[in-house]
Order: structure tokens, then sequence, then C-alpha cells
């Protein structure tokens, strides 16, 4: 017997047999059940590598968020802007057509000369000058308003208002023409000279 515990296998066996109990004295159901309950309460919020932040990342989110909000307060800028700008631009047109309209109305209230009727409207008013007053009148009285203009304005003023005066003794209408005749010579320009071109 005492050769049988002296072999070898024996030896190994023992050993073997020290090892298990060992091992099932260390490693005891009890302790497993809690490693277990562990791996039951595990969820993936747990993982640390889902709660990993990185902070380079985060400082590039908070940058594009920076220059979104100057991207959005410029663009709300020129929103503004373009908004004033159209506003502008509709009062200048408004202005503009308004100037053009005053520039019409006074284009067509204004008798102005031109250089190739200035010497045709001087000889009638020459013509007429050396005629009497009455027979002025009864010349005048066939021709339309604006010649009329023309040529009293070319006269001397003592002639023009001897042929007005008796103009507005005729009759109440030929007054009320004598005195819109005297109101439109007030507005006659005439023509400016040429200007002289530069060698």
């Amino acid at each position: 017997m005492i050769r049988i515990l002296q072999s070898g296998w024996m030896a190994a066996l023992l050993g073997c047999i020290l090892y298990l109990a060992t091992t099932v004295l260390v490693l005891s159901p009890s302790k497993f059940a809690g490693v277990q309950l562990a791996q039951a309460d595990y969820s993936a919020e747990d993982d640390p590598s889902w709660r990993f932040r990185n902070p380079e990342f985060n400082q590039w989110v908070s940058q594009i968020q920076n220059e979104k909000e100057k991207l959005d307060l410029r663009q709300q800028k020129l929103d503004e802007w373009q908004t004033r700008l159209n506003l502008e631009l509709q009062e200048m047109s408004v202005v503009t057509t308004t100037v053009n309209q005053l520039q019409s109305n006074f284009d067509q209230s204004v008798i102005r000369f031109k250089a190739q009727e200035s010497d045709n409207v001087k000889h009638q008013a020459k013509l007429i000058s050396a005629m009497s007053p009455e027979g002025s009148v009864a010349m005048l009285d066939q021709m339309s308003d604006d010649e009329v203009v023309r040529i009293l304005f070319t006269m001397k003023p003592d002639v023009a208002s001897a042929i007005l005066d008796t103009l507005s003794k005729r009759s109440i209408d030929d007054a009320k023409r004598a005195a819109l005749l005297t109101g439109r010579l007030q507005q006659v320009l005439p023509e400016p000279p040429p200007v002289a071109s530069t060698p």
C-alpha cells in the first residue's frame, strides 16, 4: 500500500484532487451568482465607449454654432439693407417721375424760341410795330396765343403795351385774352446761345 502511495500516478491523482477541491472552494457558485447579476444589469449606456467625449469635437461644434449665429445675423442685416434699399429705390422712382412731370408741365407752359424762328419772329414784330394798335390787334386776332406771345416778347415794351391796351378795351373776352397773354409773356425763355466749340 505504501508502494501505491509512493507511485507517480498516485501523486498525480492526489494533485488533481487537491487542485479541484481548491478550485471549488475558491470559485464557489455564490461568487458566480454575483457576476451573473452584474452582467444582467449591464446596459449600453454604462459602456464607457458611449460616454466618451472628445473635447476637440465639442470645441468644433461650439465654433460651428458661433459661425452659424454670425451668418444668421449677417443674413438678417443683409435682408434689412435690401428692404431699405428697395424702399429708397421706390422713393427715388416717385421723385424722378414727379420731376419729369414737372419738367413736362414747365416745358408746356413756357414758350421757347428756336434759332430758326427767331429771325422770322423779329421780322413779324417789326412789321406789326409799324402798324396802328388797332390794325395790330386785328392781325394778332388771326394768330395763336403762342405766336402772339413770341411777337410781343420781341417788341419794345411800349409798343407791346399799347397793343395789349387796345386789345383789352374791345370786349371782356379780349380783356381776358390780354391778361392771359401778359401772364404768358412772363414765361417766355429765349433759346440759349449756342456754345462755341473749343479747338
